[in-house]
């Protein structure tokens, strides 16, 4: 039986762009009583998913339970940020009842796992869960997964081949690390999509894992909080590339912030940015923009070419109005003087 006075901590992951800040958003939303905490590490210097989570704030959730650690992973910062992050959450009057912890797109969840052994707050944590989500319609065109017959087939050959990219293995380990994993944008993959993403992430997981499918990240809460999966105690079930190194590198990415004033044309914008994916091989485009003679600030959020912008608040009297967008891609596909032309024009 698990220690009831331990508080559950959830670990949300999966890859760029595949709905964690949407889940967070609606869990937050629909909390059911339970005091919330949540922890959103960016990778980028500027925060955009806490900013986010923080406008859907509500007394169960409020502001200051919503605590951005950026431009850093925490699970190679444990003592510096990870840690003390942790600590003050628990040592709020009233305590959450439960922490959700979003992690960077291009995390490796298992060093993060290994975190909750410190013996500072083993004690008083336990890891309800770790929920990878995946892009069904990404997933379904084999971004993240290619024919494995014929990469079988190619090793044989060849021994010496290898076919691993850093994004198939991010995928594979956050997969291999879960407790549950969530089909997101189902709408967009279509039946056959989706019975292809479950093909996929059925030959790629190393045991049998529920998965749900779901759209706009609603989920019923029940469904992913209260797993009881106490994570930290089960870590050698959930392999990873990255077993026996002593630590992990994220060297594989990097990401630029594009800084520029106000923009007259959205669409123009939307055009720029999937070109970008195309031409430029970049995996993540996510920001504001200051639209010309618009009170509201827009938030972009792009996944490869695909962009869906939206108002999301008014700009407000202390912000100067600017558009700032964190540009993320694979570090030696990434082209500073290339990226900053193509979006600030």
């Amino acid at each position: 039986m698990s220690d009831l006075s331990k508080v559950p901590v959830t670990i949300v992951t999966g890859f760029l762009g595949a709905g964690k800040t949407t889940l967070i958003s609606h869990l937050i939303r629909n909390a059911g009583g339970r005091r919330l905490a949540v922890v959103v590490n960016e990778f980028g210097t500027l925060g955009v998913d806490g900013d986010i989570l923080k406008g859907c704030a509500i007394p169960d959730c409020p502001a200051e339970n919503i605590v951005e650690l950026a431009n850093g992973c925490i699970c190679c910062t444990v003592a510096d940020d990870f840690i003390p992050t942790v600590e003050t959450l628990l040592a709020m009057d009233p305590r959450p009842d439960h922490i959700l912890i979003e992690t960077s797109g291009l995390a490796l969840p298992k060093p993060l796992l290994k975190a909750f052994d410190w013996p500072a707050i083993r004690s008083r944590i336990t890891v309800d869960g770790v929920i990878t989500l995946a892009d069904a319609e990404a997933v379904a065109a084999g971004r993240f997964a290619p024919d494995l017959a014929a990469v079988d087939a190619q090793r044989a050959a060849d021994p010496s081949i290898d076919h691993e990219t850093p994004l198939s293995e991010v995928f594979e380990d956050q997969l291999a690390c879960a407790d549950m994993v969530l089909l997101t944008k189902c709408d967009l993959a279509g039946p056959a999509g989706i019975a292809a993403a479950r093909a996929v992430i059925a030959a790629e997981t190393p045991r049998s894992l529920p998965i749900v499918e779901l759209v706009d990240g609603i989920v019923d809460p029940r469904v992913v909080l209260g797993l009881g999966a106490a994570a930290e105690d089960d870590i050698a079930a959930r392999p990873s590339h990255h077993d026996g190194e002593d630590e992990h590198e994220h060297d594989d990415f990097d990401s630029i912030v594009v800084a520029c004033g106000e923009i007259n044309d959205p669409d123009d914008l939307a055009r720029r940015i999937e070109t970008l994916a195309a031409d430029g091989d970049v995996l993540r485009v996510k920001g504001y923009a200051a639209v010309a003679g618009k009170p509201m600030r827009l938030l972009v959020q792009a996944v490869g070419a695909r962009v869906r912008m939206q108002y999301d608040r008014p700009w407000r009297g202390d912000e100067t109005r600017g558009t700032q967008l964190v540009v993320i891609a694979e570090r030696d596909r990434l082209d500073p003087p290339a990226i900053r032309a193509a979006l600030a024009g």
